[in-house]
């Protein structure tokens, strides 16, 4: 099976897409990468859902990419004696250690560190922004705020703190019981929350080691901040945007999108543009047209996944949210314009062999209007840095490992094969040029542009283009 179009699609699991039938179904109406969210999945669901869909990757023949998205730290308040309280416009409301239930004035806030950590200024919001205090006092035991959006505050209500660097780790106790099953349950790729500083995507790093690529969510200010560290640790970006929308002002958002796409196209990582994209088909059986435009728009500007979180997870059409966003991609790519997006978008390559010939691989390709280009890879490396040339020619990826074949699915446009490595030149053309046929992208007399790496079998060898006639 191949797909028509480049962009990918990740599809989060859930209660609405619990069984085999409805996760074979998202699949055949576009689905390339499920995610497996572990703030509301446990360990035994996780191994569940996993088994499913390497059962339809066996049962489909093509490499299908797991996602487990980690929680992160959950910041709350704590209780009210009245379940809870409305506050007033520029009224005082005190956050401290007392864990005696709240009320119109004071309430525990149960984070010692968020307390150590704010400052006279800093912004704090409460349920996604609803209500909105800034601090005026700040001591290691209790914060004094003025109120400057008025609301209704409850029992164990989000918090938000959008000019705060809180001195805590990315990862929690649950996220680190999380990540060791995602791994050992053998997951291609990890998403990382509550991401502030390139040490929280260093520290998973370690522990996952060359078990699982990491992504790191762009959800907070602070990585904004820190873009480029976190992008040059990270194997891959997520742009959250639903609680960056909280912690920033939504104007900015659109362009932190379009900033985030470009550095990681600009390095060769994969970006996921993610959250409420087509959010109102929930409930409903088709988006609205800014919906539609909002998918379209992530899809010009080039990012390698677009994903559904809700919408296929809890939704009523989750099929339907897939096949419609499959159908989105395709017409924009489809779209005369969307070519010449891509070119105004290209990143200067660096002066390395690998960017020489992915360079090289996209010009040759485009030129002979090559039917494919074929990159034999180890490690993924290899199409990852042709990905990002963001070719006319379809690329497709050859490689003698499974783990390889289903983290590249997550890449703009690869198609990956699982295919013995070459034994040698004559070998190498010849299963490129008849895996480039049977798979659907050349036909007789076509050319093709193949990328390999000599000796045969060395990981960051790639050094050798050659042009083949099928």
């Amino acid at each position: 099976m191949k797909r028509l179009r480049r962009c990918k699609i990740v599809a989060t699991l859930g209660p609405a897409s619990s069984t085999r039938e409805t996760i074979e179904a998202l699949f055949q109406a576009g689905a390339d990468v499920f995610r497996i969210n572990m703030s509301h999945t446990d360990h035994d669901g996780l191994r569940e859902r996993v088994a499913m869909i390497r059962a339809i990757e066996a049962e489909v023949g093509r490499p299908i990419a797991i996602l487990a998205d980690l929680q992160g730290p959950k910041l709350r308040l704590g209780t009210f004696a009245a379940g809870g309280v409305d506050l007033a416009k520029n009224a005082t409301f005190i956050l401290d250690a007392d864990e005696t239930p709240g009320d119109a004035e004071r309430v525990h806030l149960p984070h010692p560190e968020i307390l150590k950590a704010l400052k006279p200024g800093d912004k704090i919001l409460i349920d996604d922004g609803k209500v909105r205090l800034h601090v005026i006092e700040a001591e290691a035991q209790r914060a004094v705020t003025i109120v400057d959006v008025a609301g209704r505050v409850s029992n164990r209500k989000g918090v938000s703190l959008p000019d705060t660097e809180i001195a805590v780790s990315a990862m929690t106790e649950k996220d680190r019981a999380d990540l060791t099953a995602a791994l050992e349950a053998r997951v291609d790729w990890i998403a990382l929350s509550f991401v502030q500083r390139a040490d929280d995507v260093a520290e998973v790093k370690k522990i996952a080691g060359d078990r699982a690529l990491v992504i790191a969510k762009i959800e907070k200010p602070q990585a904004i901040t820190r873009l480029d560290e976190i992008l040059a640790l990270s194997d891959g970006l997520m742009v959250a945007r639903g609680d960056l929308g909280v912690e920033m002002p939504l104007e900015k958002v659109p362009g932190l999108q379009k900033r985030i796409t470009r550095g990681a196209r600009r390095l060769g990582k994969p970006v996921i543009v993610a959250t409420q994209m087509l959010e109102s088909m929930i409930t409903l059986p088709v988006p609205t047209r800014a919906e539609v435009s909002d998918v379209a728009t992530a899809v010009f500007d080039g990012a390698d996944a677009v994903m559904l979180s809700a919408e296929s997870a809890a939704g009523q059409y989750p099929v339907e949210a897939v096949a419609t966003m499959n159908r989105i991609a395709e017409e924009v790519e489809k779209d005369a314009i969307y070519a010449s997006f891509l070119s105004a978008q290209h990143a200067v390559p660096e002066k390395t062999a690998a960017d020489a010939i992915a360079t090289a691989a996209r010009e040759i390709a485009d030129t002979l209007d090559a039917a494919a280009i074929v990159a034999w890879t180890f490690s993924g490396s290899t199409p990852l840095r042709i990905a990002r040339e963001r070719s006319s020619a379809p690329l497709i990826a050859l490689t003698p490992n499974q783990q390889t074949a289903r983290r590249l699915v997550l890449a703009w446009g690869v198609h990956a094969v699982i295919t013995d490595d070459a034994r040698d030149v004559d070998d190498m053309t010849e299963r490129a040029s008849r895996i480039a046929r049977e798979e659907g992208f050349a036909m007789h007399g076509d050319r093709i542009v193949i990328i390999v790496g000599i000796p045969f079998g060395t990981p960051g060898a790639t050094n050798l283009i050659r042009l083949a006639r099928i």
